[in-house]
């Protein structure tokens, strides 16, 4: 089956070279890589111009530039990923995804934080058991749909914040994801600069918010401050 790579940016110049570098250096033609850019402001766009990519222009936020990505997309099966993702085994893991069957349209991968601390360890655990429990991830764990059922569902909802949940919790209901275990390793800069600690409550106090309907509105505003 064919695969779409969906990079949705703004402002990843630290980032988006290597991982572009990365994801071309697996050759093949069923898979393509799209970058959508929110209006960076730093070289995001002349890096990614580099590369044998398809770059598109978005207005800014994620869940819009993911869809308009999706929208450009010809590939079977979608797959999200945010340009400070790493993978372990890029090839097989790709491979893995464009395997997708009919019982599982959907799915997510074993997360890690690049982060070198015992505590990176202890919540890396945490998400990867309740996700694989409640079949809801998050957009670092790099959600993977089939072109049809993303359609099906309407995409992501246009929301500021837990656009990656709100997608998950609907897909669910048409089946449950396939779990990769092989993992996919994330930045850990936002704990780095927040404290680990600090960034754990302000994550679980958001879902716990947005559980019981506060707008992701409001709840960006407390994200993103």
């Amino acid at each position: 089956m064919t695969l779409s790579i969906i990079i949705p940016v703004l402002n990843e110049a630290a980032s988006i070279d290597r991982f572009l570098q990365e994801l071309t250096a697996v050759n093949d033609s069923n898979i393509e890589v799209i970058v959508v850019d929110g209006g960076s402001s730093d070289s995001t766009v002349s890096l990614v111009t580099q590369h044998k990519v398809i770059l598109i222009e978005s207005t800014k936020g994620r869940a819009k530039q993911m869809n308009v990505g999706a929208a450009r997309a010809s590939g079977d099966i979608l797959l999200f990923v945010h340009s400070d993702t790493q993978f372990s085994v890029i090839t097989e893991q790709l491979a893995i995804i464009q395997g997708v069957s009919n019982a599982n349209q959907w799915g997510f991968f074993k997360i890690k934080l690049s982060g070198q601390h015992w505590m990176y360890r202890m919540i890396e655990t945490m998400m990867n058991i309740r996700s694989r429990i409640t079949g809801v991830a998050t957009g670092d764990q790099c959600i993977f749909v089939t072109h049809a059922l993303f359609k099906k569902t309407g995409g992501y909802k246009d929301i500021p914040l837990m656009e990656d949940v709100e997608l998950s919790k609907r897909l669910r209901q048409v089946s449950r994801p396939y779990f990769v275990k092989k993992t996919v390793t994330t930045s850990s800069r936002r704990w780095e600069k927040n404290g680990i600690l600090a960034t754990m409550l302000l994550m679980w106090r958001l879902r716990f918010l947005f559980f019981i309907g506060v707008s992701p509105k409001r709840l960006a505003k407390n994200y993103l401050s």
